[in-house]
């Protein structure tokens, strides 16, 4: 939080310059009250069946159209797909030097492909690549097998994942966004998916801002035409079928701030583009993110009874951030509600109060204050000691 300092100094003012200083402040503060009454336009009209912009930060929402609706997501599964492979490496199930045999549903997979070859062999980190950037279904087919046997035995992975993350209104029947009437998600579960693969392996991300990859001497092209056109977009996935129309999760970082938009229905791909490229530009020109507080930091220390030590350090579990109208920033308020009455033994975790932020009187955010430490009860002597404390206090 910035807070503003006065100080004061005398000077002598003749009346009628006290009387031009009160009209300069009087209109001043006009001039101030209306900018801070001036809303944010609403978003775009744009040509898409559906969207859904977020903070990545704080998963606030900044534009949204039926973003509830189910629809086919294409290619987009993909995502889905990439981020089982990624949770099997993570649980050291599966690394990027392992070989794959390509079978023969792979290498007849239709589509968009990235061209193996039936009964090769390849590795998961050539297998990644063309399924990032090449958009492969032959790619996708060939690590779901590898991973569960099946295809369909992925699917199931595919749709556990799904539920644990909250996308609640989805369901996979493929790994490669095969259309089916059946397989179906919506914009607002989508984007949870992607700000949950960017938070869980930004290492990994990275693969989502290459333009171009080679395999079997056939050069294909990222078909996210966002990476040539703006730099500051660093993925994420297209997707096209004839029932889903043209498709695009796009995320970009300017600054601090992150957005991810997802962008479904579209009649062509350089609709996708511009509607994706409007979206987010009026998500960074309109707001601005702020992470307040990280998880762990101390922001307080109040006074513990009856423990083997007097004060107890407390923060948050998890980082805060805040987005806001841009340029609203000074005006932002926190304030921490902390128990008075704070009594050992302590487990660290407890919640302890409240931090409330607050702008321009409308609340933004309460999340729960917690210990960050243990404190155990204090001896007989400690205990005894706090007791007549408290009776003069």
């Amino acid at each position: 939080m910035m807070y503003l300092k006065e100080s004061c100094s005398k000077k002598f003012y003749s009346i009628k310059n006290i009387f031009y200083l009160i009209v300069f402040v009087l209109a001043l503060s006009g001039f101030n009250s209306a900018l801070a009454a001036m809303p944010i336009p609403a978003p775009p009209d744009v040509a898409a069946k559906n969207y859904f912009v977020v903070d990545f930060a704080s998963g606030k929402v900044l534009a949204e159209k039926k973003p509830d609706a189910q629809v086919e997501p294409a290619s987009i599964t993909k995502i889905m797909t990439a981020y089982v492979i990624y949770k099997e490496m993570e649980a050291g199930r599966l690394a990027m030097d392992d070989i794959v045999d390509i079978s023969e549903k792979a290498w007849r997979m239709g589509g968009s492909r990235m061209y193996l070859e039936v009964n090769t062999r390849v590795p998961v980190s050539e297998l990644l690549k063309g399924l990032v950037i090449q958009s492969g279904n032959d790619a996708s087919v060939a690590l779901a097998e590898h991973v569960a046997g099946t295809e369909e035995a992925f699917v199931q992975l595919m749709n556990q994942y799904a539920k644990k993350l909250g996308m609640t209104n989805t369901h996979f029947v493929n790994s490669t966004g095969w259309p089916d009437k059946k397989h179906l998600t919506t914009a607002r579960d989508i984007a949870t998916l992607a700000v949950a693969f960017i938070s869980e392996f930004p290492e990994y991300y990275t693969l989502y801002s290459e333009k171009e990859f080679t395999y079997n001497s056939i050069k294909q092209y990222n078909r996210n035409k966002l990476l040539w056109r703006d730099e500051t977009v660093d993925g994420m996935k297209t997707g096209h079928t004839e029932s889903a129309g043209y498709c695009l999760v796009s995320s970009a970082l300017r600054g601090d701030m992150r957005i991810v938009s997802v962008v479904l229905g579209t009649d062509s791909k350089k609709a996708r583009a511009n509607v994706s490229q409007a979206l987010l530009n009026y998500g960074f020109r309109f707001y601005e993110s702020h992470t307040l507080y990280d998880a762990g930091e101390v922001l307080s220390r109040p006074r513990v009874w009856r423990g083997e030590i007097e004060t107890l350090a407390v923060g948050l579990d998890k980082d805060l951030a805040i987005t806001i109208p841009r340029g609203a920033y000074d005006k932002l308020e926190a304030v921490m509600d902390i128990d008075k009455n704070i009594e050992a033994p302590i487990a660290k975790g407890q919640q302890i109060g409240l931090v409330k932020v607050s702008l321009e009187g409308e609340e933004l955010a309460s999340v729960p204050l917690v210990a960050l430490e243990t404190v155990n009860e204090g001896n007989l002597f400690q205990q005894a000691k706090d007791y007549f404390l408290r009776l003069i206090n």
